[in-house]
């Protein structure tokens, strides 16, 4: 079923397999994406062929700066025939939610897709409404137009399982996209290769692939260098920590095993930590790239022998 997927979405969405696989071990993991990226990259087109390709409801909310709360997570509204007050839902009610140029709106409003987000579940008006499951949030922003933006605090920014960034495709891809778009390629034929129930059982044998103590081990001590590295002002977080466990066991489980290596954890360690941690002021100015200084920690984490 997750090579099905895999073919399913790298259909429609040309020349970025890497890109693809992190989404599904986010998606399984039970975790959150922020994609940043230029426009026109195909953001819109990966969250939107996710979700029909798993037969899960697709919403998407443009935020701007006026964008409200309510917008996103409903509203009480009075109902003059019945004289009492019924639940709105707002856009956050989908098993996918793209929430595009989140950096967009005020911080009040990013504020609104944390509960969602951490929980599962929205409060409106001291009434608690869990979410559908799968629940997805596939969050963009543009990181070369400052004017007019919010940027995400660091809170909010752990909240996200993985920063990714989609990136131009290969002279070839680009060909190849042409030719489908003139071919007349349409979205709305994507059929479902799953359904939300499989996801959710996907989701529970995900819960049970095993992490040896000397794995756990392994990842405790990446996290632990970044909190020493001179180079970072701010390492990574106990939420980190434990986003980079339920990763690594996603990233197993789509490749076939029951069980994490330490292969597993390099392979997602850098997209789950690298927005998760602060450059010092030292490194900015001579222009570290916090990949780069992540690289070299994981490489200086002991790899466990058994």
């Amino acid at each position: 079923m997750i090579n099905q997927l895999r073919e399913q979405i790298n259909r429609y969405f040309v020349g970025k397999e890497e890109v693809v696989d992190k989404v599904l071990i986010c998606l399984l993991a039970g975790g959150h994406i922020l994609l940043e990226d230029v426009p026109g990259v195909g953001k819109t087109t990966l969250a939107r062929t996710l979700a029909q390709s798993v037969g899960c409801s697709f919403g998407r909310i443009q935020f701007t700066p006026d964008t409200l709360p309510s917008d996103v997570t409903g509203a009480s509204v009075f109902n003059m025939k019945t004289s009492e007050f019924e639940y709105r839902e707002g856009a956050v009610r989908h098993q996918i939610l793209l929430a595009d140029e989140i950096n967009r709106t005020s911080p009040k409003t990013q504020a609104s897709l944390l509960e969602a987000m951490a929980e599962g579940q929205v409060t409106v008006d001291g009434v608690t409404y869990p979410l559908p499951e799968p629940f997805l949030v596939i969050a963009t922003q543009n990181p070369i137009e400052f004017a007019g933006t919010y940027p995400l605090p660091e809170a909010q920014l752990d909240r996200f399982m993985m920063r990714l960034a989609i990136g131009y495709p290969a002279p070839e891809q680009e060909l190849v996209m042409a030719r489908n778009f003139l071919n007349g390629t349409d979205l709305r034929a994507v059929t479902p290769v799953c359904s939300a129930d499989d996801i959710c059982a996907m989701k529970r044998d995900v819960a049970g692939v095993f992490v040896s103590d000397g794995v756990l081990a392994y990842i405790r001590e990446i996290v632990d260098l970044t909190r020493k590295e001179k180079k970072l002002a701010l390492g990574a977080s106990p939420r980190a920590m434990i986003a980079l466990v339920c990763a690594a066991r996603a990233c197993a489980y789509i490749a076939g095993r029951d069980f994490v290596k330490p292969d597993d954890v390099r392979e997602v360690a850098i997209p789950a930590l690298h927005h998760r941690v602060v450059l010092s002021p030292e490194a900015r100015i001579t222009k570290e790239n916090s990949d780069g200084i992540l690289a070299s920690v994981v490489r200086a984490a002991r790899i466990p022998k058994e």
